[in-house]
């Protein structure tokens, strides 16, 4: 598994980038490997898909949601839960965070910029999908990740690749990215942790690519 075994992970990057879908695969595998899972919703941005949509699957699983009483409803009032605090508080459980796509979502991360940065033991990955019209080159990816550190105060610490056409993606599709996937890399200083490929892609992808992480779709959509 090449998802980050640090005890609090964030995922933040370009509106539509699919990080939810990355945060709710990752929180899911955490707590089938036994440990005591708590995620964290701070993409107060984005009505349409967040990870308050996964509630059921949560309590399910045994995870804990923190999220705005206001996701999920037709009342999209940037707000951050209350209990937000008890996530960074309670140093037994992994956290798993899902940041908004803009700089507001960033800001409500900086909140907790103290607490994150005071631990250390955190990784925040840019979740980067070349397909996505606010992303289309390396240069953009890149002016957004440091659009996202400037507001929240917290330095990336890695890349993940999520490049997708949503239901189109085949194994070219996530082939034909890697140039794209290696430039932000580079521009940024940042190792890319893992390349996200969905489950049913694994096998025609072989050995053509590197820390590929399977991941199922999770949400109401791909990205």
């Amino acid at each position: 598994m090449y998802f980050p075994q640090k005890r609090i992970t964030i995922y933040a990057g370009h509106y539509g980038s699919g990080k939810t879908n990355l945060a709710v695969n990752h929180a899911l595998a955490l707590r089938r490997e036994g440990k005591r899972v708590k995620i964290l919703d701070l993409d107060i941005v984005n009505p349409y898909f967040r990870t308050k949509d996964s509630e059921a699957l949560f309590r399910r699983e045994g995870i804990e949601l923190i999220a705005s009483e206001f996701a999920g409803t037709n009342v999209d009032i940037p707000a951050i839960p209350a209990a937000a605090q008890s996530a960074f508080d309670d140093r037994e459980a992994s956290v798993i965070i899902d940041v908004g796509g803009d700089d507001s979502g960033a800001l409500a991360l900086g909140r907790y910029q103290r607490a994150i940065n005071d631990e250390g033991d955190f990784d925040m990955l840019l979740v980067v999908n070349r397909f996505r019209p606010l992303a289309r080159t390396p240069e953009d990816a890149a002016e957004i990740a440091r659009s996202i550190e400037g507001a929240s105060r917290i330095r990336f610490t890695g890349v993940a690749a999520n490049s997708n056409l949503g239901g189109e993606t085949d194994a070219e599709t996530i082939l034909s990215s890697e140039e794209y996937t290696k430039s932000v890399s580079a521009l940024l200083g940042l190792p890319v942790v893992y390349r996200a490929v969905r489950e049913d892609l694994r096998e025609a992808l072989g050995n053509k690519l590197e820390r590929i992480q399977p991941v199922k779709i999770t949400g109401k959509i791909w990205f």
